[in-house]
């Protein structure tokens, strides 16, 4: 099975490569006509990007008293933001490679679990910030539909929700797994007429109440131990705004502060509640109509959120799958080693 999952992962990479060729022949082509320095630059904070979500989990980390080196999370973010793009599955991929790595290391994999789940809660309401700024912006316009606000309140809903569990499994675990459990049985008997089977396993739902409830006994709940965390997710988000506004200059197209924050919110509004993996095929089309009722003209409002999803997905696509590779390597030399002789 280790040696199939590795395979599928490939697979899943090729096919959603040649299925979305065409939109990488259009970005190669649109790159072609940008400023390369600014580009460049594009690229340098991307990977900044990337550096400051491994300062986060370090952070997370240590509300739960592990401690870990940047150097040591920054490979495995790049490679859990990979999983998570070719094998959607609301970040339980990627929390999938922590996990993996903090075995090896001697980690709880529930305290890891854990933090993988506070990392998401963080990311959410970071974000909720630059959202709240970027729907300010297009109300000011009158440019605010019931589409904005629908998907907006949905992922608050959904970050409320996660909050609400992480203070049961807090408060009251015996409540949080009946609640897991009764989440799983929902699932089930909703998709059972379709897939003739269930979806969620109960069991499993109990495994994970178990394996958190040690990771909830050792989290700080001091509230200034959360500063920091908070404070990083959103210098993390602030740095992806930047790629955008880097992207307006690579291409000379004049903007505002206010288009920049409200062109970004939409469009990463669309990755995270968009059933496609990471928006692929819906935030291209979303994003050009959000910049272009804020006054940026079509056509480059085309090539913008080309060259954006060209910064901000292919190029973590890109290198994540490589350093997952990597990591494969690295684990099983790890695991010959651990071996008897």
């Amino acid at each position: 099975m280790r040696r199939v999952l590795p395979a599928l992962i490939l697979l899943l990479a090729l096919y959603l490569v040649l299925s979305r060729f065409t939109e990488v022949e259009q970005i190669v082509d649109t790159l072609r006509h940008s400023n390369p320095l600014w580009i460049a630059l594009a690229v340098l904070v991307q990977l900044g990007w990337a550096v400051a979500v491994a300062l986060v989990y370090r952070a997370v980390y240590r509300l739960l008293h592990m401690d870990a080196h940047v150097a040591t999370l920054l490979p495995l973010v790049m490679a859990s933001n990979f999983i998570n793009i070719v094998a959607p599955s609301g970040g339980v991929g990627g929390v999938a490679i922590f996990v993996t790595d903090a075995r090896q290391r001697g980690l709880s994999a529930g305290r890891v679990t854990l933090a993988g789940v506070l990392f998401v809660l963080f990311d959410y309401f970071s974000f909720l910030c630059i959202l709240a700024l970027g729907l300010g912006v297009l109300f000011r316009r009158n440019n605010l539909t019931g589409v904005e606000l629908g998907a907006s309140a949905f992922l608050l809903v959904v970050a409320l929700t996660l909050a609400a569990l992480l203070y049961l499994g807090a408060s009251a675990p015996p409540v949080f797994e009946r609640v897991l459990q009764w989440g799983a049985r929902t699932v089930n008997r909703l998709v059972r007429p379709i897939l003739r089977r269930d979806y969620l396993s109960e069991a499993r739902a109990h495994e994970f109440a178990l394996e958190t409830s040690h990771g909830f006994r050792a989290l700080r709940t001091h509230p200034r131990d959360y500063v920091v965390p908070a404070a990083l997710s959103l210098l993390a988000r602030v740095l992806h705004v930047l790629i955008l506004a880097l992207t307006f200059l690579a291409f000379k197209a004049p903007f505002t502060v206010g288009t920049v924050i409200a062109g970004y919110s939409i469009g990463m509004l669309f990755v995270i509640v968009s059933p496609t993996p990471a928006g692929l095929g819906v935030v291209e089309g979303v994003m050009t109509l959000a910049l272009t009722s804020l006054g940026v003209g079509l056509g480059a409002a085309t090539v913008l959120t080309l060259t954006f999803r060209a910064l901000t997905f292919w190029l973590p696509f890109l290198y994540g799958f490589l350093v997952l590779r990597w990591l494969e390597r690295r684990w099983q030399k790890r695991a010959l080693e651990k071996k008897p002789p």
